[in-house]
């Protein structure tokens, strides 16, 4: 037979006090109660296994503790990551997270939204992967603060790193080996960061004919099959920066299955940075895309009025072994 939660009023009579004072110190207030009748409380709760019912504290309250997130791609070890991050700066303001994958559909995101939405979230954050409309206009109109972070559409506030200097910066760190010639490799289409991403590249190898732009899916399999590819029909580039680090992977097992030696004949960096990076064979160096940062820019914005206006942060060179540094089993910040 399943037991009873307990309640309010349980907690109150185990600890020798009022209901309302058992609400006020499981509230943190709003008024004062005394430090030892605070721990007897605490104490009758802990004995009798007493949780808060948040819906009762919402319909009070008429908020409910807890938010929405929606990931681009929840498979994706960079939003997992990202995740993460948000999750933990929403746990600092009292919020638990409901997380959603949207696995890059546009309809899927927007049905979330709506789901949340209907959920009575206090807020949403949204990991948008691609430009197609702007779901956050969806959560204003209810009344419910929305932002973006990694990406967002155009005009729309986002927590976002520096895109284009994170990539002229990785290209100008590959010249600094010696490559003359630095290819880029792009996902099937120009979305998203990616399309910041690329034109930051053709500004940057502006002028270079020999600078190749490849495409692929945004997978490890599309990206070691063209690696193998190119290795086979001679076409590989000697210098390589990926979009994303699901490419890179890729990038990586493809030249190890066609015997292409990393970095002597292929130098690579990637641009995300996601904590795998660290653990490939030779361990890529990235451009890290300061999540923690982001997380906290993007729920700073979501319930702080005050809150500046969002400013792209730096993303940091971390020099690996995959471009030719050596030494690079070490993470060192250039």
């Amino acid at each position: 037979m399943r037991k009873r939660p307990s309640t309010l009023a349980d907690v109150a009579r185990r600890a020798g006090t009022s209901t309302a004072v058992v609400s006020y110190v499981m509230n943190n207030g709003p008024r004062p109660v005394a430090a030892a009748t605070r721990e007897r409380v605490l104490a009758a709760a802990a004995e009798l296994g007493y949780r808060p019912n948040r819906i009762a504290r919402a319909l009070r309250s008429r908020t409910t503790g807890v938010a929405g997130l929606v990931l681009a791609d929840a498979s994706n070890p960079y939003f997992g990551a990202l995740a993460r991050h948000v999750e933990r700066a929403l746990e600092g303001r009292d919020l638990l997270t409901l997380v959603g994958n949207a696995g890059y559909s546009a309809q899927r995101q927007r049905h979330l939204v709506e789901r949340f939405l209907a959920a009575q979230v206090d807020g949403l954050v949204i990991v948008s992967a691609d430009s197609v409309g702007d779901v956050a206009e969806v959560a204003e109109a209810a009344g419910v603060p929305a932002v973006y972070v990694h990406h967002g559409p155009p005009g729309a506030p986002v927590a976002a790193a520096d895109n284009q200097d994170a990539v002229r910066e990785a290209v100008a760190h590959l010249r600094g080996h010696g490559h003359r010639h630095v290819a880029f490799l792009t996902g099937p289409d120009d979305e998203g960061p990616v399309g910041v991403r690329r034109a930051a590249w053709q500004a940057a190898v502006a002028g270079d004919p020999g600078a190749a732009l490849l495409r692929c899916d945004y997978s490890r399999a599309a990206a070691d099959a063209l690696t193998r590819g190119l290795a086979a029909a001679g076409t590989l580039p000697r210098a390589l920066v990926t979009a994303t680090d699901e490419q890179a992977i890729g990038v990586l097992s493809g030249a190890w299955a066609r015997g292409v030696a990393v970095p002597d004949r292929l130098a690579v960096i990637s641009l995300d940075g996601a904590p795998e990076s660290a653990h490939t064979a030779p361990a890529l160096t990235v451009t890290e895309q300061p999540l923690q940062a982001m997380a906290e820019q993007a729920v700073a914005l979501l319930f702080d009025e005050a809150a500046a206006a969002p400013l792209a942060a730096r993303a940091s060179l971390i020099l690996r072994r995959s471009c030719g540094c050596a030494g690079g089993d070490l993470d060192l910040v250039s």
